[in-house]
């Protein structure tokens, strides 16, 4: 007896089909598996086995031998449960065989019979539908996920009872409709704190405001207490609402990680990542032997937050370097090589000296010399080269932090960030890219001509800043996201005093 079950598994955050072949057979009991699989898929047998007599049905006392084709390729975790189960039920005859084609099937069984979610739901939908497969069966836990997946018929079940009542008599069950609410959330995000809250610092949110509209870097200096975190908290507040193209995105990276809550079918908010000092390489860019996404991969398409950023190792900010250039981080090991997005927004905050207080007006620093330039040392050249802006947050007056009024809400600057993020799309359309701050060294020169007069205040500030090419090139993607955000189609004097003027910092500091 012999039967055949479509399933499917993800590498990296792509899919791919994994065929369970079910052979039965004369002979003493034994159960095998075979086809590469981890110590999870073998602890299988024992859960299809329980799972299939608690639920009422005939386990064959035979020799049964599954395989999970690509032979070549190693499956991991529990979500081959359910197949394998329906694979000995469809050659034991307990379910129609025919009815099994044109159908993927995952999810993990517990000892009851019920089934319980997996990880990377969403990836296998787009996989199904981009193989023009008809139908899947998932976990009702995860059916938002892949119901998002439009031309793929997907039905929610909980228990092994209902996979077979489903397979034999198809049309008790109907599949699942996504809810058109999730879709609308992306135009409607919600967030508990608002820009409105924070006194002064308007130097600050306008930097914050050019940083969000075209995607820049952003590292803070200032004393304990001026406001750095609270003012980071609040930079996905004024990002535009992500697209659906985004969305996906952002979503499979979720779903391969198990982060998807039952109730959540997209991720509808930029996300905002701020890993602890104490995080390791592995962390941040991904790892372990089997590589999983790090903190700059689930940070795609919003902001990573490195908060007392010289507290961090040197080793581990360093490995960042290559995901903020590239936009993606490829972790090779032995078993194989993968290749994560990252294309997120850095914000950084720091203190000025290890006491926090050098420069401040109010305190005296107790720090040497000598002590606050190994403690800037900690940030390497070639990693400020790569941050866009750097703005010192003073210390609040005392008519600042005793006034009530309060300045610009976050939906008046997210509106003129969105409109000027609109007129990027625009200008990328095609490319894959969404912002100023991911063009390369072309659009750079299509997009960012300067006049005479500009190109004179550019040399200038080349010569007395002793900036980089990259700092060059930075530069003028900054400006041409403040011209974008004053609404002018060519970039002008103004634009590009500004954008040199956030590049002036790290001389104060670090030259």
């Amino acid at each position: 007896m012999l039967s055949q079950v479509n399933s499917s598994a993800v590498l990296g955050i792509d899919a791919y089909i994994v065929e369970v072949e079910v052979d039965i057979s004369g002979g003493l009991p034994r159960f095998d598996i075979v086809g590469l699989p981890d110590t999870a898929v073998q602890e299988s047998r024992e859960r299809v086995r329980s799972a299939v007599k608690n639920s009422g049905l005939e386990f064959p006392m035979k020799r049964i031998t599954i395989n999970l084709a690509p032979a070549d390729v190693r499956k991991e975790g529990p979500a081959f449960d359910l197949p394998i189960a329906v694979g000995i039920l469809a050659a034991t005859g307990q379910i129609d065989p025919d009815a099994i084609l044109d159908t993927i099937v995952i999810g993990e069984l517990s000892l009851d019979g019920s089934v319980r979610p997996v990880s990377g739901v969403l990836p296998i939908a787009l996989k199904a539908r981009e193989l023009k497969i008809k139908r899947m069966v998932v976990p009702a836990h995860n059916v938002k996920e892949a119901a998002i997946v439009s031309e793929v018929e997907v039905y929610p079940v909980t228990t092994l009872t209902e996979v077979v009542q489903f397979f034999n008599d198809n049309q008790t069950m109907l599949p699942a409709i996504i809810d058109s609410a999730d879709f609308a959330a992306l135009d409607e995000p919600s967030y508990e704190v608002d820009f409105c809250d924070v006194k002064g610092q308007e130097h600050v949110k306008r930097a914050m405001e050019v940083a969000a509209a075209g995607g820049h870097n952003i590292v803070m200096i200032g004393p304990p207490g001026s406001g750095k975190t609270m003012l980071a908290r609040r930079i996905p507040t004024i990002l535009p609402p992500l697209s659906l193209d985004e969305a996906l995105d952002t979503t499979k990276l979720y779903s391969v990680c198990g982060l998807l809550s039952s109730n959540e079918a997209l991720v509808t908010k930029r996300a905002f990542r701020s890993p602890h000092h104490t995080i390791s390489n592995a962390g941040l860019t991904g790892g372990g032997t089997y590589p999983r996404p790090g903190e700059v991969s689930l940070a795609h398409n919003g902001v990573l937050f490195l908060d007392e950023l010289p507290e961090f190792r040197r080793d581990v900010l360093e490995v960042m370097r290559q995901p903020i250039e590239d936009g993606k981080v490829t972790i090779a090991r032995a078993q194989a090589s993968l290749t994560y997005p990252a294309r997120f927004m850095l914000v950084a905050a720091m203190n000025p000296c290890p006491c926090g207080f050098f420069n401040d007006h109010l305190k005296a620093c107790t720090c040497t010399p000598q002590v606050i330039q190994r403690y800037l040392q900690r940030i390497s050249g070639p990693l400020l080269d790569r941050i866009d802006i750097h703005i010192e947050v003073p210390r609040l007056r005392h008519d600042e932090m005793l006034s009530y009024g309060s300045g610009e809400t976050s939906c008046d600057i997210r509106a003129r960030v969105t409109k000027a993020r609109q007129l990027q799309v625009d200008r990328f359309a095609g490319t894959g890219i969404y912002c100023n701050a991911h063009m390369n060294s072309r659009q750079i020169k299509a997009y960012c001509q300067v006049s005479d007069e500009v190109k004179n205040l550019l040399r200038s500030a080349i010569t007395q800043l002793n900036l980089s090419a990259r700092a060059y090139d930075r530069i003028l993607k900054l400006s041409r996201t403040i011209a974008d955000l004053a609404g002018e189609t060519d970039i002008q004097i103004p634009h590009v005093a500004e954008a040199i003027q956030y590049r002036s910092l790290d001389r104060k500091f670090w030259g």
